[in-house]
């Protein structure tokens, strides 16, 4: 059984930082994509970034040049380095991966963690 688990989220002031991590277990295979979406109440869910097991990363266009997305293989973990955080920053980010689809626009990943609250204040 497949589970990813989330850490890092919280309550930041507007321009801080805040470092998500995921770590998927319960599975042998590498995960091909991890990456994060977020969630605000009354909105659309969004893809945030995602990285693939070769280290592409792809980033939605209200995050690029402030947030990074990285991954550590060898732990099936992924992390969300978030800088310069902003008000609209503020919702609840969930970790996802796949052991195959690597385009999350096209179909959404097979596997998500709980989620975990950012909470940025002016």
């Amino acid at each position: 059984q497949v589970r990813l688990v989330e850490s890092g989220g919280g309550l930041v002031q507007a321009g801080g930082s805040l470092r998500l991590s995921c770590e998927a277990s319960g599975s042998l295979f590498r995960m091909n994509a991890m990456g994060w979406y977020r969630q605000v109440p009354g909105k659309q869910r969004e893809l945030v970034a995602t990285i693939t097991s070769g280290g592409t990363t792809t980033y939605a266009d209200a995050v690029k040049g402030r947030f990074t997305i990285s991954r550590d293989n060898t732990k099936n973990t992924v992390l969300l380095q978030m800088n310069s955080l902003k008000d609209e920053d503020t919702g609840v980010y969930y970790c996802a991966a796949d052991f195959i689809q690597t385009n999350w626009d096209r179909s959404s990943p097979a596997y998500w963690g709980q989620g975990t609250q950012v909470t940025v204040s002016s």
